[in-house]
């Protein structure tokens, strides 16, 4: 199934639009997750990932997957967050695997994203490991847009954190204590003079941010 693709360059990287109206059950070929996969072992980041999720919404849960070739059938793994976690095969590309995912809703209203984001998330960083964190994200995003369309893409902003409670959060930034949303963000030129950042919680995400 040919899907919709449009190029973001912010906190969703790609998003395939335009999930089959008419069935609860879609079917995606596995060469759209592998090609970037495959960009992305090729080259060396260890503070980042490519990371695929189903945006959850009313409209749109994910009920079962599975990943099927003509002879074989596996399992699909995804969290209650509706992140996949899509395995890098060279025999389910060769064997034109598909995809396929059963949503509860309406599935035109459901699409697949693809972000960059830290492997890890911490209460606490200096600003040298939010550094590092920056630059593999920089790095990585070069490597999924290609030659020569990396040299037209603008440089990330900074980092933007995503905490999943609904607790008062409270962040101390050299020293200084501050209460913050559950979505924040951190500029590069912050990142550049920051010596200790530290949260009450833990981030749930910890993604790339473009003003």
């Amino acid at each position: 199934m040919l899907l919709r693709k449009s190029v973001v360059l912010g906190l969703t990287l790609l998003v395939f639009t335009s999930f089959n109206a008419i069935s609860d059950t879609v079917s995606l070929e596995y060469s759209g997750f592998y090609n970037p996969l495959k960009r992305v072992n090729k080259a060396s980041y260890p503070y980042v990932e490519l990371v695929f999720s189903v945006p959850k919404s009313e409209n749109c849960t994910i009920v079962s997957g599975n990943i099927s070739t003509e002879s074989q059938t596996f399992p699909l793994t995804y969290t209650k967050e509706q992140r996949i976690f899509m395995p890098f095969d060279d025999d389910l590309k060769s064997n034109r695997g598909l995809v396929n995912i059963e949503v509860q809703g309406d599935s035109s209203q459901c699409g697949i994203a693809m972000q960059v984001r830290a492997r890890e998330t911490l209460i606490q960083y200096t600003g040298k490991e939010l550094k590092l964190v920056l630059d593999d994200m920089n790095g990585l995003l070069d490597t999924l847009q290609g030659f020569p369309m990396k040299y037209f893409r603008k440089p990330l902003t900074g980092l933007t954190f995503e905490f999943s409670d609904d607790t008062p959060l409270t962040m101390t930034m050299n020293g200084k204590a501050v209460s913050i949303q559950p979505r924040f963000t951190l500029s590069s030129e912050q990142i550049e003079t920051l010596e200790e950042l530290s949260f009450s919680h833990k981030p749930s995400v910890l993604s790339p941010w473009v003003n």
